[in-house]
């Protein structure tokens, strides 16, 4: 061994050694557990990956060669979500095409993928702008088509003028684009492709109990699916035979006080019912409220506004004629796009007849018998008053009674509603997976044959957005003229593109068997590897990607190609790296750090350390390139210790009683912490291993604890413990060798809890075995993140320690 570790030599070497034996090729050995590990697949950007993007993979790889040396058959693949809108304006703004620009980033996040050692399975690559990919989309879109769940409607859409397309409401964050965020949507109304993602609310919103996922991403999707039980109810319009305003509401139990009602001022019978006297009003105010987004509208802090139609509908409860009027928090894609106003149990009616003048009957009292309170609505339930024949009942028993009547008398049901609206994925740009389908003047909508697919996306030097409404492609005559495949005459192909969820939305089956090319997926394959076993990625896509994936595996489940309904029953996020200015990384600001300069001056090992080392695995932070340093210690200090150990004929020897205990205790440490991503604790025992064996003589290390410590080392620092491994005299990968075991009976201490403070106010409790020595306490005091993130930051200041009981931190 050299004198000192050169990661300039060595690095490269075994990756081109591993890449020439084909190490990392995905196994099916019989009597193996299988463990499929699957990180989102990336858009491949210009800017390349930086070193945030390497706080999901390098994490992630570790748990993969863990794995391998655990036993398992491990599925660890890559691939690019190269259709749509980030892959196409990527290549707009540097002013070339996707099919150039895509291949080259692709190869680049391969490359730098590659140099920071992470083993995945490149024979599995996929691409989902390549037609071999694509074919497939286009036959589930065929198959969402047969099963009545995938339809086209008119209706207005959220509209980007940046991405010149139509967005779905998934894709509109805080009223701008989820791609251009200071960029606000406006509507336009188009024909568009939906997906009936609602036909699986129910199933998408009960099945979160049973995956094991982050509290938060659950309480997301929770959120959007938002599930509300109540009735659909309908008041006749006055003056208007066979005109009624359907609603749905959570308390039908209030229907005695409505004294109004609110339409959406997109909803279509404000056209119909409002009176000459009104209408200039009425249709400024539309005009108005349609430029404002979905979140302004339902704003609680914005000023209510709203005019009145002049029109009445009959309050079907009270017989009283009650005004219709139109207001902007009335939206058309929640309910029916109307509602019935209580203001005495509704806080926004309350503040909206308090503006306008409107009557505010109360008709229900608190249930201890007081009276309700005369500046505000009282929204609890309690006691109906005032309410027919509903007083006396509870809430409870009033909301039934009144579904109940409302059955009895045709006026309206118990329902469901729901928050979440169809999935729009139809979008009018060139770079996306083309939409099989041909419309012929006599068979109107008409599916490209199974036989026929891909419907392939042509060449096409222009590719920019229209900005008319409808896509590029209808540019293309040779695209749009086809023939019908049902009466063989003149028909026009639907020149839209699927959105580049859709891609996403079954990649991670393709992976099983990505050379399949007689179907999507093979379905033994499939059965082996799926469902995925560990899923990471981001939080940001809670009610996109991940709501999507959900429901197309629930429609494959039940048109049995798979036999599994939940694609992803493990989830971590990783947390954000943000510069060291505490930004987001981007070209704009030049605050990017790339692996290649960090890989440049410190070595892919040390980097890696230092990823897994600055943070907990899902804590967010920022990036502070000083401290590689002390990785790059760790590591020279390691290859000092064992260049002494070889060079002194590494000698077999018998390890102390204690150094027996120590090396099996930090096996067992550094297993429980992989297995539970966190990282930064098990590199922190490592640490703290390090520094008891490199005081040992070799004689006294031990074969033993010296190769037990390089096994437990190599998912984190592959490079540099390859190199030691031969240099210890084995010729088989370090990385194909059986995970480290520890003896349970060497690991059974009296364990003690160790108060952790910080300036005066304890922040943690460490369980560790009695006698732990201050040095090992302080590291994993440190490690904590309780600890971490009450130190801010703040360097300690002194130590105060009482063996078995208590460490203090002064900041």
């Amino acid at each position: 061994m050299d004198e000192r570790y050169d990661p300039k030599t060595i690095e490269p070497f075994w990756q081109a050694e591993w890449d020439r034996t084909n190490l990392y090729l995905t196994r099916e050995d019989p009597g193996r557990p299988k463990f499929y590990l699957l990180e989102m697949f990336p858009y491949p950007s210009g800017a390349g990956l930086s070193v945030g993007h390497l706080h999901n993979y390098v994490p992630c790889d570790v748990v993969g060669r863990y794995k391998r040396m655990a036993g398992f058959n491990v599925l660890h693949p890559m691939g690019w979500d190269a259709f749509g809108l980030p892959a196409e304006n990527e290549a707009i703004l540097k002013g070339s095409h996707p099919t150039e620009t895509v291949p080259r980033y692709a190869a680049n996040f391969k490359r730098q993928l590659t140099i920071s050692g992470c083993a995945y399975d490149w024979s599995r690559e996929i691409n989902s702008s390549s037609p071999e990919y694509y074919r497939w989309t286009q036959w589930f879109f065929l198959m969402l088509l047969k099963r009545g769940l995938a339809y086209r409607a008119n209706g207005a859409q959220w509209w980007c003028d940046k991405c010149q397309t139509i967005l779905a409401n998934e894709q509109v964050i805080n009223g701008c684009c989820w791609r251009h965020t200071d960029n606000p949507v406006t509507k336009k109304d188009l024909e568009q492709w939906y997906i009936k993602i609602t036909d699986y609310a129910d199933r998408l919103l009960a099945d979160l109990d049973g995956i094991d996922w982050p509290e938060p991403i659950k309480l997301m999707q929770r959120n959007w699916i938002g599930r509300s039980e109540g009735a659909e109810l309908a008041f006749p319009v006055t003056g208007h035979k066979g005109k009624e305003v359907r609603f749905f509401t959570t308390r039908p139990d209030t229907v005695f006080g409505v004294s109004f009602m609110v339409l959406a001022p997109e909803h279509p019978l404000v056209a119909e019912v409002t009176t000459p006297a009104h209408r200039v009003t009425v249709e400024d105010y539309v005009i108005e409220a349609r430029r404002q987004t979905e979140i302004e509208r339902m704003s609680t802090v914005k000023e209510k506004s709203g005019v009145f139609t002049g029109a009445y509908a009959r309050n079907v409860f009270t017989g009283k004629d009650i005004p219709i009027w139109i207001a902007d928090y009335v939206l058309m894609g929640y309910g029916t796009g109307a509602i019935m106003a209580a203001p005495g149990e509704d806080q926004r009616d309350f503040e909206f007849a308090t503006k306008f003048g409107l009557e505010i009957p109360r008709v229900t009292a608190p249930a201890d018998g007081s009276t309700p309170p005369a500046d505000r609505a009282f929204s609890d339930h309690g006691i109906a008053i005032n309410s027919g024949f509903l007083n006396g009942k509870t809430t409870a028993e009033a909301l039934a009674a009144v579904a109940k009547y409302a059955e009895d008398h045709g006026i309206g049901r118990a329902t469901i509603n729901y928050r979440m609206r169809d999935w729009l994925i139809s979008r009018q740009r060139y770079w996306g997976c083309p939409i099989p389908i041909v419309y012929c003047k006599t068979d109107g909508i008409v599916p490209v044959p199974e036989d026929h697919l891909p419907v392939m996306l042509p060449p096409m030097k222009d590719y920019l957005p229209s900005g008319t409404g409808r896509s590029p492609l209808a540019n293309v005559p040779e695209f749009v003229n086809a023939t019908c495949p049902k009466c063989g005459g003149p028909a026009e192909r639907e020149t839209d593109t699927l959105d580049g969820f859709a891609c996403s939305s079954w990649y991670f089956l393709r992976f099983a068997s990505p050379h399949e090319n007689a179907r999507p997926f093979d379905r033994r394959a499939a059965d082996y590897w799926l469902p995925v076993d560990l899923y990471v990625g981001g939080a940001e896509h809670a009610v996109m990607h991940l709501l999507y994936a959900r429901m197309w595996t629930k429609v494959m489940f039940d048109e049995e190609l798979i036999g599994f309904d939940e694609p992803f029953p493990s989830l971590r996020n990783q947390g954000q790296v943000w510069a060291s200015d505490g930004h987001r990384m981007s070209k704009s600001r030049g605050n990017i750090v790339t692996p290649d300069a960090m890989i440049d001056k410190y070595g892919a090992d040390a980097l890696r350390l230092w990823e897994l080392y600055m943070s907990p695995f899902d804590e967010a932070t920022n990036w502070n390139e000083g401290g590689i340093a002390g990785p790059l210690r760790f590591i020279q200090r390691m290859w000092t210790m064992l260049r002494r150990y070889i060079d002194s004929g590494s000698p077999a020897g018998n390890p102390t009683e204690e150094t027996l205990k120590r090396t099996h205790k930090t096996i067992q440490l550094v297993t429980d912490h992989i297995d539970r991503l966190r990282f930064n604790t098990a590199l922190a025992a490592m640490m703290d291993h390090l520094n008891y064996i490199a005081k040992l003589k070799p004689t006294e290390m031990g074969r033993f604890a010296t190769e037990s410590f390089i096994l437990l080392l190599a998912p984190m620092a592959p490079h540099v413990t390859e190199e030691i491994w031969r240099a210890l005299g084995h010729t088989n990968s370090i990385h194909l060798e059986p995970w480290p075991k520890f003896d349970p009976n060497l690991v059974r201490d009296e364990m003690v809890t160790v108060v952790v403070q910080v300036n005066g106010k304890v922040r943690d409790r460490l369980e560790v075995p009695a006698g732990t020595p201050e040095t090992e306490v302080r590291t994993l005091a440190l490690a904590s993140d309780a600890v971490k993130r009450h130190l801010d930051g703040k360097p300690p200041k002194k130590f105060i320690f009482i063996k078995d009981k208590m460490l203090s931190i002064v900041a």
